[in-house]
């Protein structure tokens, strides 16, 4: 008998996909477990797998088609079988779907397709689609379409120069070229809110809102550790990010402060036994958390590969949930925009996260009263007072600063 398959939750906060791409067609057999689809779900690209095996007898959405969990996308049976019913079955289920959503009561003007709103005067983008028929998805061209960004004028990433959701997302982010002074021209615009986007502003919210943060801040003098690092290059032939490193002190500074790597759960506080430490990486939709796990019990230079190879992966939006959820400390830097002190909001389940201003000279006291220039970095850390004290915080930060300023005693 033929099954509906239906969308997953591809990740523990998923509510809806969207599917980016079959990897099936009509009248392919599949067993099940294989890959038949991509979909984008709240934080990454995720491969969905067949619940069931068969011939794939009916796709019931297109590519760049959204589906809430639970929503009927396939239909899986034996060859020639009659899927009168079970269609209309699923047809039925995604009508009662359709009624859910809200509804929007746009202007007649707004259902107008791109060619018939303004063109720009000059697109930034190269290499446009040549005449004739436009490949896009249904989402690039709904997008495009609120946008008022002609399609002919867009390069596609995609298949075969299929135009995607991204080249839309970066047009709208580059913007177009006044015809006059070659600067941007700003214009008023709707961007849709992507899945990742809605998800970082609820659990943010939530955090802000339940956690009372308080800042604790200080800085420290890098001179010794742009040292060690240099040394440490020339020694294993590897250039270990400022990011490991950090990341292996901090781990050094949970050890002698466990609340530190605590969580809060109403009526208990877990204090956790692995310090799992998430670096926050920005997106073009948002920010993601890689994870490198069991810190404790890794080396500097094993903490960077893991690093390195988790970053990749969120560039490429193929982190699974297991690599970017549960971090127990988190670490957001924005040294390289050159910002030389920021506040940044806890990331649940962890009580604390410590942002991290650029490294910069400056004029410092010494204890003989005498001026002298040393490269400089503020650390700010947010804790929640439900579970860090501020004498515990204080005492974290005092000990990372000391670990910070005299890397060799620890790393050696």
């Amino acid at each position: 008998m033929a099954d509906i398959l239906v969308m997953l939750a591809l990740s523990p906060t998923m509510e809806t996909g969207t599917i980016t791409g079959w990897r099936v067609k009509e009248g392919d057999e599949i067993s099940s477990g294989d890959v038949i689809c991509d979909v984008e779900t709240d934080k990454a690209s995720m491969e969905y797998e067949a619940t069931s095996g068969g011939t794939v007898l009916k796709i019931l959405l297109d590519q760049g088609s959204k589906a809430a969990v639970g929503q009927p996308i396939a239909i899986v049976g034996e060859k020639d079988e009659d899927i009168a019913d079970i269609l209309n079955q699923a047809k039925s289920a995604q009508t009662q779907e359709k009624k859910q959503e809200p509804k929007e009561n746009k202007p007649e003007s707004q259902h107008k397709t791109a060619q018939d709103k303004p063109q720009p005067a000059q697109s930034v983008v190269s290499e446009p689609q040549s005449a004739g028929r436009i490949k896009a998805s249904p989402l690039a061209k709904k997008i495009a379409e609120q946008m008022g960004i002609d399609l002919a004028s867009v390069a596609g990433s995609g298949p075969g120069g299929r135009i995607v959701k991204q080249d839309l997302e970066r047009v709208g982010t580059q913007g177009v070229q006044h015809p006059r002074s070659g600067l941007p021209e700003l214009k008023d615009e709707s961007i849709p809110v992507s899945g990742k986007r809605a998800v970082i502003a609820q659990r943010l919210s939530e955090s802000k809102l339940s956690a009372p943060h308080y800042y604790l801040k200080i800085s420290a003098c890098v001179d010794n550790l742009v040292s060690a690092r240099e040394e440490l290059k020339k020694s294993a032939g590897i250039n270990v990010s400022y990011n490991a490193f950090l990341m292996a002190f901090a781990t050094q500074a949970i050890s002698r402060h466990p609340m530190i790597n605590s969580s809060w759960h109403g009526d208990t506080i877990k204090k956790h036994r692995s310090v799992d430490i998430g670096i926050a990486v920005a997106l073009d939709d948002g920010l993601i958390t890689p994870v490198v796990r069991n810190c404790a019990q890794k080396g500097i230079i094993a903490i960077n590969t893991e690093l390195t190879e988790l970053i990749a992966k969120a560039r490429r939006g193929t982190l699974t949930p297991e690599e970017y959820t549960g971090a127990t400390f988190t670490i957001s830097s924005l040294g390289a925009f050159g910002i030389e002190e920021f506040t940044a909001i806890i990331n649940p389940p962890a009580s604390t996260i410590l942002a991290v201003g650029a490294m910069e000279k400056r004029p410092v006291a010494d204890s003989d009263s005498s001026i002298s220039v040393r490269t400089m970095m503020t650390m700010t850390l947010s804790c929640d007072h439900r579970i860090i004290d501020g004498a515990v915080g204080a005492a974290f930060m005092q000990d990372l600063k000391r670990t910070v300023e005299y890397p060799v005693q620890s790393l050696y």
